[in-house]
């Protein structure tokens, strides 16, 4: 048999390093599964939902560089969409195949037919319809190259009577590259940065992502300044950590009273690899200075005075020499007290609560942070599960914390670590779900269990959409339509072939996840938590705050208690003055 380009296209994502594909066949995409099953290079996972399937891909290029994910006519592409916008705002390279009716059906509103570009413009920063054989592995090699370049999605349009057309010669390669310059401010800007940092005697540094690699040079930057060092919630799990002597914790809607003063405070904020997303808890009267590889975040959410574009691990390597050795640590010390006395304060909430029959989720997060593999891989659901891990789950040696951080969306923790456990299964994975989230892809748990992914999956029951019910509240709503009736998941992974526990009493929390931690497979726990449970310290009742968005924000930042998770945004100019 002559080689088609579906044979083209899978040879093509073997080379670039592709191990598996997430997808449903069927339709116009039979071709494309046809080669993958011949070719036998490519593991076929056949999720139950296409946008599990985008969700898997993303988690597994974030860990690996690169992944694929493909979705048959109409509503196979319109499934696949969240998990795609997911992973492009998270930066992650997905090459996402959408086969679609034949080129002569093209534009006549077919059945099963969508425009592939115009659906999937807007969450990928590569798409082309492809409507010959010669493009469509330019297009495959190109988009390849796009996912990798600029970090994010490229979806290849691909008609079925073109995926089974023989494939053409092309002048043209099929192979794609992975360079990785480096880029770092000029000389002049490296000594200008140092200058501003040396003339200034407190300086904060603010941590995100983008540090991921730069570890150990952000800790000597911080070490050489006395510097506080804060961080967003994707760099979080590289920094908060017990032997950090520099962490202060986070700062926005998910952060503490220390992690927002050591940034009001300081002389100098240093913005190192973050697009911190809330612009209201940025301060406006000190010096901010920006580094970023991408230029173009630059100053789009915070009044920035200098602005330098690099790597942040070379960056830092030549910005050290030339930074003068602070040794008054009035700054770091009190911010340090500041950020002991909220931690002091999350501790003795689980101990208080860690006695009560009632599950209190916060001691539930604090028993998986005890517990968890130093290496763990551990994937958030959008909403509180987001909350109990934001303040309870904290690094280790290679430990490895993500959710749906920049999209935000629901269901992300499931499929996020499927996709983990099959390309790193020598980890430990785990999911933190909450209900709400669970029930929306509960089919691809038999995904799950069908390729017998070791992921142990962690239910906050709750019985409600509960972020969705403090929203409300703080904006004067009643909270309506928000109350869940739920399956005993226990019950339902049991008849999926999966082991389950159920948990609701405090005392049975850490002996199902001890018991579901050394299983050797899929784990669920059902935990009922108490669904009243706000994210903040008991000393305050929900009656007090309920309706008046003000008054949480009063609670967040003059020290009656730690934090609070949300409030309108309409109170976010009031913060300043209530500080």
């Amino acid at each position: 048999m002559s080689e088609n380009v579906a044979d083209v296209l899978v040879s093509m994502l073997v080379k670039v390093g592709v191990k598996r594909v997430y997808a449903v066949t069927g339709d116009s995409l039979n071709p494309v599964n046809d080669a993958v099953r011949r070719d036998g290079r490519l593991q076929w996972i056949h999720v139950r939902h296409e946008e599990a399937g985008a969700y898997a891909a993303s988690m597994e290029a974030e860990l690996e560089g690169i992944a694929c994910c493909m979705g048959s006519s109409g509503p196979g592409h319109v499934h696949l969409v969240n998990g795609l916008y997911d992973a492009n705002r998270a930066g992650n390279p997905v090459i996402a195949i959408a086969t679609t009716v034949t080129t002569d059906k093209l534009g006549l509103e077919t059945f099963q037919e969508t425009n592939v570009t115009k659906l999937f413009d807007d969450c990928s920063k590569y798409c082309f319809m492809a409507n010959t054989p010669t493009q469509a592995i330019h297009a495959l090699q190109t988009g390849i190259q796009h996912a990798i370049s600029k970090r994010g999605v490229a979806v290849i349009g691909l008609p079925a009577d073109v995926s089974e057309a023989d494939a053409p010669e092309l002048a043209t390669g099929e192979q794609n590259f992975f360079p990785r310059s480096l880029s770092v401010p000029s000389e002049e800007e490296i000594r200008e940065f140092a200058e501003i940092i040396n003339k200034h005697k407190k300086v904060m540094i603010y941590c995100g992502y983008g540090c991921r690699h730069a570890q150990g040079e952000v800790m000597a930057v911080a070490e050489k300044l006395r510097a506080p060092m804060g961080y967003s919630y994707r760099g979080k799990i590289f920094f908060d950590k017990e032997d950090n002597p520099y962490a202060v914790g986070m700062n926005g809607l998910l952060g503490s009273k220390s992690g927002f003063t050591a940034m009001q405070e300081a002389d100098v904020l240093l913005l190192l690899g973050t697009d911190f997303p809330y612009p209201g808890f940025l301060p406006d009267k000190n010096k901010i200075i920006q580094v970023d590889i991408q230029p173009e975040r630059i100053g789009r959410r915070a009044k920035v005075d200098y602005g330098y574009c690099g790597d942040i691990a070379p960056t830092l390597d030549n910005l050290l020499p030339l930074l003068e050795e602070k040794r008054d640590s009035a700054f770091l010390n009190a911010m340090r007290e500041l950020h002991e006395s909220v931690e002091n304060k999350y501790r003795s909430y689980v101990d208080e609560h860690s006695k009560n029959d009632m599950i209190h989720p916060e001691y539930a997060a604090a028993v998986i942070d005890k517990l968890a593999a130093d290496d763990a891989i551990i994937t958030v659901d959008t909403g509180m599960s987001a909350v109990w891990a934001s303040r309870y789950l904290g690094g280790k040696r290679d430990r490895y914390m993500t959710g749906s951080f920049n999209h935000g969306s629901m269901a992300n923790a499931m499929p996020m670590a499927f996709g983990a456990a099959l390309q790193q299964p020598k980890r430990q994975v785990i999911a933190m779900c909450g209900d709400g989230g669970l029930t929306m892809l509960l089919g691809d748990l038999m995904t799950i269990r069908q390729y017998k992914a070791p992921v142990k999956i962690i239910v906050f029951n709750n019985r409600s959409l509960a972020m969705v019910e403090l929203e409300m509240r703080v904006a004067g709503y009643p909270d309506w339509q928000t109350n869940m009736k739920n399956p005993d998941f226990a019950m339902v992974t049991r008849a999926m072939g999966i082991r389950s526990w159920t948990a609701k009493k405090s005392s049975e929390v850490e002996p199902a996840l001890r018991e579901a931690f050394t299983h050797d497979g899929p784990a669920l726990i059902n935990m009922f938590t108490d669904k009243n449970a706000l994210a903040m310290p008991p000393n305050v009742t929900f009656d007090q705050v309920k309706g008046y968005a003000t008054s949480m924000a009063k609670l967040m930042f003059t020290g009656h208690v730690p934090e609070v998770i949300e409030f309108g945004s309409s109170s976010i100019k009031y913060l300043k003055e209530l500080k």
